[in-house]
């Protein structure tokens, strides 16, 4: 009898504060295992450039504290692989100490990147052999412009399964794809042991059982770490599997968690606020409003469009006069979003229009999670170019009543095609999504070219803070 434990972790999301704890409950386990041998994986979206110290490093600070975790292996999420440019997540993994296992996920030449494997075999002290098999999300529409090309979870899977014939005494999957396709892989890939997920930030407290086949998930922010009990036979054959979630809530404090904690945050701070971005006119101190506009206007110019929708719930905090540098940007705009150029018919354009404006009310206090939102609210929705008469339902573009066979170009983010909220955008809407830069960096570059720092600024606004 052979007995081995997993240690697993999905969607940390750069919240470092659980780190100290995870990382202590790691070390505790290892020391007094309970089992033969212990194996420790993430499955994606341990990073998010909402933290200041992710930002400023691009995930270096995460790959350094993940090393100290000491995981065998790890896969990519949307986080890493489309929050990310293409060149950021070519050099993520150049200093990890762990392995990347992701099958799906290949260079737009359908060559494997570097750091990933397509798949991993572990042989255990007692000789069984583990095949541990890694998949991201199935995004064409993102990982396409993000010049990556993602393969379907069919084609992968009967890919690698053919490959590993033979090889494996028990599988393994790391997916970060969601619980409703681990349940789909399940149902198809009954020759699965164990499924180790995440990105739907499903909490699954004892797992859950389909035929042969266990799926377990923590929830989200490391809020939970998995514990999983596995038995094997002589045979080297899975007899049990008992997954468990610890409460990281329940996980003994040390005096020194919090000081770790704030210094990720002050170093991170520090870092992005020695990068300058621009010196904005004093219209902008504490107006949302302003805010809003000349972001508008930078997601227009990047866009190459006339016209531009944004949510003021965008803008966790308004932009400030004076010098702004990019700790500033972070904290005001902290979503890994994408701009997207959307070609809509004026007759659909007219459609999209009365969708806000159904909805305008309810989303003024909608509060909303996930797809790439870091805020609390919504908020109001703003037009550049666009008025509305809604007592005669009558669009203006541009000063003009629209013409419904016209083709009009619209500036907006990824985030309102993913929403349902709006589903013309998503129907209809020739959905151009625009890579590398995200949000807040296409409004930072902008804004420096807008509003240009001058010679002696700076120290001026030293002596002001």
């Amino acid at each position: 009898m052979e007995k081995l434990r997993i240690l697993h972790t999905n969607d940390l999301h750069s919240h470092f504060e659980h780190f100290p704890k995870i990382r202590r409950y790691f070390e505790a386990v290892r020391e007094h295992p309970e089992a033969d041998q212990v194996f420790t994986f993430d499955a994606g979206d341990f990073m998010d450039r909402s933290h200041p110290l992710s930002d400023a490093t691009e995930g270096q600070a995460n790959i350094q504290l993940m090393n100290q975790m000491h995981y065998d292996a790890v896969t990519v999420g949307n986080n890493e692989g489309i929050s990310n440019s293409h060149a950021v997540l070519e050099r993520l993994f150049t200093h990890a100490e762990f392995p990347v296992a992701l099958a799906n996920l290949l260079e737009e030449d359908d060559t494997r990147p570097k750091w990933a494997n397509k798949y991993l075999l572990f042989t255990t002290k007692k000789g069984t052999r583990i095949a541990l098999i890694g998949l991201t999300p199935v995004y064409p529409m993102t990982y396409g412009p993000n010049h990556w090309h993602v393969k379907t979870l069919q084609s992968t899977m009967d890919q690698m399964l053919g490959e590993l014939e033979g090889k494996y005494d028990c599988l393994v999957m790391l997916t970060h794809i969601g619980l409703n396709m681990d349940r789909w892989l399940a149902k198809h890939y009954p020759q699965i042991d164990l499924i180790v997920g995440g990105h739907s930030h499903d909490l699954l407290p004892k797992g859950e059982k389909h035929g042969h086949t266990w799926i377990t998930q923590t929830g989200k922010w490391g809020n939970y770490v998995g514990d999983i009990q596995l038995e094997l036979n002589d045979r080297h054959q899975v007899e049990k599997i008992v997954p468990t979630t610890i409460p990281t809530a329940s996980m003994p404090a040390q005096a020194s968690d919090e000081a770790e904690i704030q210094g990720y945050l002050e170093k991170g701070r520090q870092l992005l606020m020695e990068r300058q971005v621009a010196y904005l006119p004093e219209k902008f101190h504490d107006d949302t409003e302003a805010a809003v506009q000349v972001s508008m206007e930078a997601i227009s110019n990047f866009a190459g469009t006339d016209f531009a929708i944004l949510s003021s719930g965008l803008f966790l905090t308004p932009f400030k006069a004076g010098l702004i540098t990019q700790y500033d940007l972070q904290q005001a705009l902290p979503h890994p979003m994408h701009v997207v150029k959307s070609r809509l018919k004026g007759s659909d354009l007219w459609r999209l229009v009365m969708e806000i404006e159904k909805n305008r009310h309810y989303l003024q206090k909608f509060h909303l999670q996930g797809m790439s939102f870091r805020g609390k609210i919504f908020g109001e929705m703003h037009y550049q170019g666009i008025k509305v008469d809604m007592v005669r339902r009558i669009v203006y573009v541009n000063g003009r009543e629209i013409d419904p066979d016209q083709i009009y170009e619209l500036a907006c983010l990824d985030h309102y095609v993913l929403v349902p909220f709006f589903p013309t955008l998503a129907i209809v809407g020739e959905n151009e999504f625009l890579f590398p830069d995200f949000l807040r960096e296409v409004v930072g570059k902008y804004l420096a070219k807008r509003y240009p720092l001058k010679e002696g600024q700076h120290e001026r606004s030293n002596r002001n803070e």
